[in-house]
């Protein structure tokens, strides 16, 4: 290679270096820690957000940002989170205390990516199972509804609740599982109640009710067993002020996704 052909080597690398460092968004300016470039949330879903991890930020020194986006770029969900929280430094520098949650919406075209990224001072208190987790029972099951602030609003009480040790992941790992699992009474009455319009049927009436009523009330007691929206780990109230600004944190990889 002579060094005309190394000279243009070396340039083309550089500016597929450019065009991938632009792919990801810049620092936001004023600073914010919610960031809705795709715009699926109200204005005053985004203000009640950013009160809430404001005054998180303010109490504990921990950041957490959320990243609405609507294209990754080519980048995985995780890749692109990753290169964004280290872009925009978030958490305190030394003390690598942020988390990012990344969304990119579902479209017609393409499916719903949502990641957790943790800095590496987290990392053992939201442990990569317990962020997927969060996704899972928390995001998710919302996102499908296209019920986004829901989503963002359950997980960022979860985390805050881990970060400020109100419990602990192996606490919230129990409880999901609790909350998830089928409920011992809902199966028992669905067995009392096949029992009774089975063990009662005389006509093909009453055969009709016995197929079709057992059959509803065990998905509507089944449906009510598992947890509700916002999660049994509390909320977070906010007070007033802004953001100062991003402190230089660190990431190291950890975190989890999921898609819908």
């Amino acid at each position: 290679m002579n060094k005309y052909s190394y000279a243009l080597f070396l340039i083309l690398i550089s500016f597929n270096l450019y065009l991938s460092a632009n792919d990801i968004p810049e620092r936001p300016s004023p600073p914010r820690l919610v960031n809705d470039f795709a715009k699926i949330l109200g204005s005053e879903e985004v203000l009640n957000l950013e009160k809430k991890l404001v005054d998180f930020n303010r109490q504990t020194s921990t950041q957490i940002a959320i990243v609405i986006v609507n294209d990754l770029h080519g980048y995985d969900r995780a890749d692109f989170t990753i290169r964004l929280a280290e872009k925009w430094g978030v958490g305190q520098k030394g003390k690598d205390n942020g988390i990012v949650i990344m969304v990119k919406p579902k479209t017609p075209s393409s499916r719903g990516q949502a990641f957790i990224a943790m800095g590496y001072g987290l990392e053992a208190v939201v442990p990569d199972a317990i962020a997927d987790r969060i996704i899972d029972n928390e995001m998710i099951p919302e996102f499908k509804t296209n019920n986004y602030y829901a989503g963002l609003n359950s997980a960022t009480n979860v985390l805050i609740s881990l970060t400020k040790g109100e419990f602990t992941a192996e606490d919230y790992n129990e409880q999901s599982r609790k909350e998830n699992a089928p409920s011992i009474i809902a199966l028992i009455f669905f067995f009392i109640f096949f029992l009774i319009f089975f063990g009662r049927a005389r006509t093909r009436r009453h055969q009709s009710i016995g197929h079709s009523i057992p059959f509803w009330i065990a998905l509507s007691m089944l449906g009510s067993s598992g947890r509700s929206s916002g999660g049994s780990f509390g909320s977070f109230s906010s007070g007033g002020g802004g953001f100062g600004g991003f402190g230089g944190g660190s990431f190291g990889g950890g975190g989890a996704g999921g898609s819908w």
